[in-house]
């Protein structure tokens, strides 16, 4: 599943192609995509004609684009969900899910998921929060400007539970998955099984430095692939997977 950098490298090239376009129709091929929209393709569609894309937005795995209506598009990717920017002349090929084009008649958005864990969405946004409803028990992620390191130890030390489990806790950390939490425990020096309730707040400060300093990396190089099913919108796979040092191995 795309972790925090692979759904942020999507996230920073939706908002370079269609933020501040309107959307001028929208074909659904497969009701599973908009099976968290209640109401249905045929509503979901109407609730995106004509409006415009306001911004790009992410909340660990999360994706959502404010529109000018005062709703949200929102994305999951699941397991194998893409979000490509292609031409309208590309061909759709046998996993293409929804379609959305532009008043501007350029390169269109579509959502392509081979195994139909992801989805898209449409909903309000909880103004308190300023994150959609499907969202609002999510935590932040360690590169939120508002992240608290101080509040984040204490819950953490209250888990009652293994290290690794608790960093993959999308209600107490976001973004963190199996790839950059093993890799984060490798290089902070720490057990995958320690207690949280055993740890010091020096250690824990540690496994977030290593947290935020591996998935910078995976930025850098456009996240981790190791098939074809995670891409950037363009396409194109990132490279991190050269770089990891312990996921995946059994030699340790």
């Amino acid at each position: 599943m795309p972790e925090l950098p692979e759904v942020e490298v999507v996230r920073s090239g939706l908002e370079r192609h269609v933020v501040g376009r309107v959307i001028a129709d929208v074909e659904v091929f497969h009701a599973r995509a908009v099976r968290r929209h209640l109401a249905g393709a045929e509503h979901f569609a109407a609730l995106l004609t004509g409006r415009e894309i306001r911004a790009a937005c992410r909340r660990g795995k999360y994706l959502w684009f404010p529109l000018d209506s005062g709703d949200v598009l929102l994305a999951h990717l699941g397991m194998s969900g893409q979000l490509l920017v292609l031409p309208p002349s590309a061909p759709g090929g046998p996993h293409l899910r929804a379609r959305m084009r532009f008043a501007d008649e350029g390169s269109e958005l579509r959502f392509v998921d081979q195994r139909t864990f992801g989805g898209l969405d449409v909903e309000p946004l909880v103004p308190a929060l300023n994150v959609p409803e499907s969202v609002r028990h999510i935590a932040r992620d360690p590169f939120d400007p508002a992240f608290d390191d101080a509040a984040f130890a204490t819950a953490l030390r209250r888990r009652r539970t293994g290290l690794k489990r608790a960093l993959l806790d999308q209600t107490l950390v976001s973004g963190i998955g199996n790839i950059y939490a093993d890799e984060a425990l490798w290089r902070a020096r720490l057990h995958w099984a320690r207690p949280t309730a055993t740890m010091t707040r020096p250690q824990i400060a540690r496994v977030l430095a290593a947290a935020r300093e591996v998935m910078t990396g995976a930025l850098a190089q456009g996240g981790t692939s190791f098939d074809a099913l995670y891409v950037d919108v363009d396409g194109e796979s990132g490279y991190f997977d050269r770089s990891l040092e312990v996921y995946g191995r059994r030699d340790l």
